[in-house]
């Protein structure tokens, strides 16, 4: 089994949150990995060495500024707003709709869904930016989302 319940997921309150409700239909997209799982997404996608982006250092590609691009994207204003999610980190994405995304808290604590889903439901997924990453399977862009409200806009190198 790779997924946990919603009812068995410890941060699924983000996902109920009476201010920004989900549809039963898209809940059943946001999909909590299993410990295991999440383990084995984190070290393909993030980091073979630490688990959590406290823990980074220079020595990891995330880290390393020429994985990213020089500017930030400021993401707090739009979800103060109740605005959509920032248009520069969707051009830098550019992914189709049912593009199979992770959302990587740590390396026990990935959370699976559609770009679609993740699109419309952002600001909920954003109570868990803590330099949270969002990956999609088969591409090469991610995004971190930083605790102090900026985004990272990087390339995953080869």
């Amino acid at each position: 089994m790779n997924y946990l319940s919603l009812d068995k997921y410890a941060k699924a309150w983000v996902f109920r949150h009476q201010e920004l409700t989900i549809p039963t239909e898209q809940l059943a997209h946001i999909k909590p990995m299993t410990p295991v799982r999440s383990a084995v997404l984190w070290t393909t996608f993030i980091s073979r060495d630490k688990d959590h982006p406290d823990f980074f250092t220079d020595a990891d590609w995330v880290k390393q500024a020429q994985n990213f691009t020089a500017e930030d994207v400021f993401w707090e204003r739009a979800f103060e707003n109740g605005d959509a999610i920032p248009e520069a980190i969707l051009a830098h994405l550019d992914w189709q709709d049912n593009t199979t995304v992770y959302f990587c808290l740590s390396k026990d604590d990935v959370i699976e869904t559609r770009f679609d889903v993740f699109k419309a439901h952002w600001q909920n997924f954003m109570f868990l930016a803590d330099g949270s990453f969002l990956v999609g399977k088969k591409r090469k862009q991610v995004v971190q989302f930083l605790e102090s409200g900026f985004a990272r806009l990087g390339v995953q190198p080869q």
